[in-house]
């Protein structure tokens, strides 16, 4: 399945970007990750081999300890619409690494790269019945699929309100629930020796996939002594941004996903400034509202922003950035915590105590030094609070997927000797 996908890579790409509205050049590149993460999880599906009748030494010599490993079973999947292939992939491939069968449910949105996976499994071979996928709106296709008997775990991406119904419903069968939800990520600015790098790592934090992405670092924290300077930085990179066709090779930034995602970027955007924050700054300014077409939201640099403010607690899912400033380490720490959320977070400085030390105190499942989000299928990917529970990605992710059995062998020749 890597193989074809890598065949197809540009033509998935571009339907990809027709479907979803991210520039071409992400949704190649979210192709070329979608065929890394088949070609992992095969490789651990190999591993896993060598690991059944794994030998467990115990504390007494007349048993002998063994583990195997089995699949969950049937995975029901649902997926959201910012990464419609990727995530799918997520789950797709260290379940079948574990010998899952699984019916996944895209978003009703972003069908067509699922409809895609599913011809390449049928192409290469897959044993029909093993990957199977549904179209439908989430409340009947996807309300039906957490709620089928058969169904042994749920894995979903999406909504917090979404995903907290998910383990109700699951709950019902107490069946296995592995929940990747929402985020608002700090990234914490201590010091900036290189001003313009910093400030690209910031933009693609929180631009990236048009802002519509869990993990996006959309609340700055600035050291007081550098926030004029940086932001100013900010401004200016940011205006230079293109937003426009997402299959023009020159875009940045393309469309957001719908006509209803759009009005609420620019509701936040909007209640922002009544609650006394500032547009400090937006890409391509001279072109906003001037599109003949497309649901576009130009990234935008708030300033003035206040912790009690919406765009600072809430999860916008657009290219929105809301800056603050701090004195002191532990100000910055107790900012960047504040929050329901602990998907992700990032911290910029040169004092490697410091970045040690920060990295330690935030309260997220993932930690970027000096850069902001970069993600690589061997390392896990889950967060803190009400970011979900379990992990995707890295062994983690195939283990999620399969259920460890116990073998204890009584090998003495005597009598156990309790009872006689």
């Amino acid at each position: 399945m890597a193989e074809e996908v890598k065949k197809k890579t540009d033509a998935l790409g571009r339907l990809e970007t027709v479907d979803c509205g991210k520039p071409l050049a992400e949704a190649v590149w979210d192709m070329e990750d979608v065929a890394g993460c088949f070609e992992y999880y095969a490789g651990l599906a190999e591993q896993l081999d060598a690991r059944q009748y794994e030998k467990v030494p115990l504390p007494h010599a007349d048993f002998s300890g063994e583990l195997v490993y089995e699949p969950a079973g049937v995975v029901g999947a649902i997926v959201p619409w910012n990464y419609p292939a990727l995530m799918a992939l997520w789950k797709i491939a260290p379940a079948l690494a574990a010998g899952c069968t699984m019916v996944l449910k895209p978003s009703e949105l972003t069908p067509l790269s699922a409809l895609q996976l599913a011809q390449i499994a049928a192409d290469v071979g897959l044993p029909a019945g093993v990957l199977n996928v549904v179209n439908g709106l989430g409340g009947e296709a996807g309300a039906a699929l957490v709620a089928h008997p058969d169904v042994a775990k749920v894995a979903f991406t999406g909504s917090v309100p979404t995903g907290r119904g998910i383990m109700k419903a699951a709950a019902e069968d107490i069946k296995n629930v592995a929940l990747e939800l929402g985020g608002k990520s700090p990234a914490i600015v201590f010091d900036a020796p290189v001003l313009e790098r910093t400030c690209e790592w910031i933009m693609f934090g929180c631009f990236w996939t048009n802002g519509q992405i869990c993990s996006a670092t959309s609340r700055l924290l600035v050291h007081e002594d550098l926030a004029d300077r940086l932001v100013a930085k900010l401004v200016e990179m940011t205006a230079n941004l293109v937003v426009g066709d997402p299959l023009d090779k020159t875009s940045n930034v393309g469309p957001l996903v719908s006509k209803a995602q759009q009005q609420k970027v620019l509701a936040y955007i909007a209640g922002a400034v009544e609650e006394g924050a500032t547009v400090a700054g937006r890409a391509s300014p001279d072109t906003v509202d001037a599109h003949e077409r497309g649901f576009y939201v130009h990234p935008t640099v708030l300033t003035g922003v206040k912790p009690h403010m919406r765009v600072w607690r809430e999860e916008i899912f657009g290219p929105v950035l809301s800056v603050m400033t701090f004195r002191t380490e532990e100000e910055a720490v107790t900012l960047a915590n504040d929050s329901e959320f602990g998907l992700a977070g990032a911290v910029f400085t040169t004092d490697p105590a410091q970045l040690k030390r920060v990295t330690r105190k935030l309260r997220a499942g993932i930690v970027w030094n000096n850069c902001s989000q970069p993600c690589f299928v061997q390392l896990p990917w889950g967060g803190f609070k009400k970011s979900g529970t379990g992990r995707e990605l890295g062994p983690f992710g195939l283990n999620s997927y399969l259920e460890p059995k116990q073998i204890t062998t009584y090998i003495a020749d005597k009598n156990f000797g309790w009872y006689i």
